[in-house]
């Protein structure tokens, strides 16, 4: 295995974070990704932000498959001007679901091209639990401007805490994979919504999951050939006995075009202390990689591949290890045009240092 390392952005003082509540999205060796930017506080061991302060999106380019990197603030309005999907990362004085009313969400626009080359879209929401509210951006050159914010349904749920996962099936239908809240208020569980009038209306299509005693949250999706989907999905419980909390991920597939689903394996049965959300990505060769941080020492990132569609998974390669603590990961992956993987994550060296965003650039064989 070939792995290369580069920092996409790190600066003293600051917290920067969280690639998956954005997502990433690449035209051959140009890459684009989203995270967001906060300030550090010293003295917690996880999440050392300063809650008073902004959380702000940021987006990362890459025109030369992600060996270097510039940063620019997410070009996209949000509710007051405030922070994208950060509300629990700071005080309610600067939240967004605070701004939307004097600043409301627009109605979707219902002409959108899902299938333009230089397509993109980007989820957003306020914070996780019940109140929490959802909609998206869209794109048509690359990220360079985004369209939106675009108001998602309810879906009768008590709150909807959307991360960028969908698929596009065509000119004017697409897929999103979202989060709601349960009916108790706390997170979540992951369910399949469907626009097939360009963006017009989003209908509920099926849970992904069971509802979870504890949270089942944050999926990663791909259409098989086949037509089969797979998504997977960050999953924790706690035991009523012991206290202990369990983090895992879970993989699940529907042959009904997301109607119905069926647990498909269980394919990182500890993703460590909190878990942490996987990324899905059908290679070029067929076989599927996943991609999660891990959050027991040696504190990294992983890798785990599959050669028959997700029925078996190899045992995890080590993209990294020897973080400062488990302040790490939620990583986006793509592959470049040769072959190479890009997989963009969160990540510190010192559990008193800053946070900062890292690329690994790695390879295996057949």
């Amino acid at each position: 295995m070939q792995k290369e390392h580069v920092v996409v952005y790190r600066e003293p003082g600051k917290f920067a974070a969280w690639p998956a509540n954005y997502g990433i999205w690449s035209w051959g060796d140009e890459i684009v990704v989203g995270f967001t930017l906060g300030h550090f506080k010293g003295g917690e061991q996880f999440h050392t932000r300063d809650k008073s302060r902004p959380f702000l999106p940021m987006q990362a380019r890459s025109l030369d498959g992600g060996l270097t990197w510039d940063v620019i603030p997410t070009p996209c309005h949000t509710p007051g001007n405030r922070g994208l999907s950060a509300d629990e990362h700071m005080d309610p004085a600067l939240w967004a679901l605070t701004a939307i009313d004097a600043d409301p969400l627009l109605p979707p626009p219902g002409d959108i091209n899902f299938t333009h080359p230089d397509f993109a879209l980007m989820c957003g929401r306020t914070g996780l639990l019940a109140g929490s509210r959802s909609w998206f951006y869209v794109s048509y050159d690359r990220c360079h401007s985004w369209q939106g914010p675009y108001e998602l349904p309810m879906f009768d749920q008590t709150g909807m805490a959307a991360r960028t996962d969908y698929l596009v099936d065509g000119p004017d239908t697409c897929t999103l994979f979202l989060t709601a809240a349960k009916p108790n208020g706390e997170e979540g569980r992951v369910f399949c919504a469907r626009t097939t009038d360009s963006g017009a209306s989003f209908d509920f299509v099926g849970w992904v999951t069971p509802e979870p005693k504890g949270f089942t949250i944050m999926s990663a999706s791909v259409r098989l050939a086949n037509g089969r989907i797979l998504s997977a999905v960050r999953c924790a419980e706690r035991d009523e006995v012991t206290n202990v909390r369990s983090c895992w991920i879970d993989l699940y597939a529907s042959d009904d075009n997301g109607v119905t689903w069926q647990q498909f394996g269980r394919p990182v049965p500890d993703a460590g202390n909190g878990g942490n959300p996987p990324t899905l990505t059908v290679l070029q060769d067929g076989r599927l990689a996943m991609t999660y941080g891990f959050r027991d020492a040696p504190f990294g990132m992983r890798a785990i591949l599959s050669s028959d569609n997700g029925q078996s998974w190899n045992d995890p390669i080590h993209l990294s290890d020897g973080a400062g603590n488990h302040d790490l990961g939620y990583p986006r992956t793509v592959q470049r045009s040769d072959g190479t993987m890009v997989t963009v994550y969160y990540t510190n060296d010192d559990p008193q240092g800053e946070r900062y965003i890292a690329a690994t650039l790695w390879t295996v064989g057949q």
